[in-house]
């Protein structure tokens, strides 16, 4: 037996439809289809739409048919994340109204935005929702819609550090690499979830103009960062937070305390100066304007994608920013520290900044500590 089903939003993306039913749209019956009085709109402040009845509007979309129980099956484990089930209606395709199932969100989930743009979709989110879609139709058989949803904001947050990491870079003295130079060939034995370990083949030129053998190797795909270091110029004071680490845990550390900057995910669709904007909100209530960009770097790229966007935070800071911070909701507690530069730099030479981005951070506000200063 086979369903009909019509589609008014992303799925309308004809390669996200490919990724969610697992085949080629060659191998797709579509065509396209308006379900009338009814509109469809962005749900706010989110990278997904809604439908809902609206006398005289008609939904424009694409009408699917000949679609298998696993397919739709397929099409529930994806759109059961956004808390999406099937209604039948009535669609309008090439003239003839034909009985389809449509995903409607549930009732008063959601609350609409502004009008709908398919190619404003595409433009600003159709990149890191199709890397977010393959990510959870990984999972499909294997855990439950429900158990997907809450990491969806993560898959789409690793799709997002795919779309900033194509930001040009000055490239000077280092190797200019050529389209297709470099071959990969992912594999599926790693593990995935809010971490995601990938396992991999790799073939790449060598610099003796050979190309290298196929090689067995595994990554860690991690996320962009923001990292903020608030400074006060006129009292030469910097601010650094305080809190357990679970990687000196796991190591063995008897002091799994660690000084740090301010530092936070980058959101999908989320500016790095903004993300740390946020951060300095949440980890140590501080309200930044004047935020400039440090250096932009990868931490180890000999095993992880983890990439970080570091900021100089200019503002006023005195002993009364000392206390402690975080989301409760993301079970955080940070304390908040305040001393002079100098005093920094005294915890750099002793040790006890042992962190390599706050000890880099650092010496950069070194290097362009009286330029700043001077300018007030």
């Amino acid at each position: 037996m086979s369903t009909t089903l019509f589609f008014y939003g992303s799925l309308c993306h004809i390669p996200l439809l490919e990724v969610v039913l697992g085949r080629e749209q060659a191998r797709i019956n579509i065509c396209a289809a308006h379900l009338p009085d009814h509109s469809v709109s962005w749900v706010k402040d989110e990278p997904f739409p809604m439908i809902a009845e609206k006398v005289g509007c008609k939904a424009q979309g694409i009408l699917v048919q000949d679609l298998s129980d696993e397919d739709v099956v397929r099409l529930r484990f994806y759109e059961g994340g956004f808390d999406y089930d099937l209604k039948a209606v009535s669609v309008i395709c090439n003239g003839d109204a034909i009985t389809a199932e449509v995903f409607f969100p549930e009732a008063g989930l959601w609350s609409a935005g502004a009008e709908w743009n398919l190619q404003d979709w595409i433009t600003h989110w159709g990149a890191v929702s199709l890397s977010a879609a393959r990510e959870v139709m990984e999972h499909f058989g294997v855990k439950s819609a429900q158990e997907i949803a809450h990491l969806l904001p993560f898959f789409r947050a690793r799709g997002w550090a795919k779309e900033l990491a194509k930001t040009p870079r000055d490239l000077e003295l280092r190797r200019e690499t050529q389209s297709n130079e470099v071959t990969l060939q992912r594999r599926s034995d790693g593990y995935a979830g809010f971490f995601r370990l990938e396992t991999f083949n790799i073939s790449h030129p060598r610099f003796d103009n050979t190309q290298s053998e196929t090689l067995d190797r595994a990554a860690f795909v991690a996320y962009d960062a923001a990292l903020v270091l608030p400074y006060d110029p006129k009292r030469d004071l910097v601010l650094l937070i305080e809190q357990l680490r679970y990687g000196p845990v796991l190591r063995g550390d008897p002091q799994p305390w660690v000084l740090e900057p301010i530092a936070g995910l980058v959101d999908a669709g989320e500016a790095p100066m903004e993300a740390a904007r946020r951060e300095a909100a949440e980890e140590a209530g501080l309200d930044l304007q004047d935020i400039r960009p440090m250096m932009n770097v990868y931490p180890s790229p000999g095993y992880s994608t983890e990439f970080f966007h570091c900021f100089l935070a200019v503002c006023d800071l005195d002993l009364g920013l000392e206390g402690v911070h975080g989301l409760q909701s993301e079970s955080e507690d940070i304390r908040s520290h305040v001393v002079s530069f100098d005093r920094g730099m005294e915890l750099l030479d002793s040790g006890e900044i042992n962190l390599g981005p706050l000890a880099m951070m650092l010496l950069w506000l070194g290097r362009h500590r009286e330029k700043i200063r001077s300018l007030g």
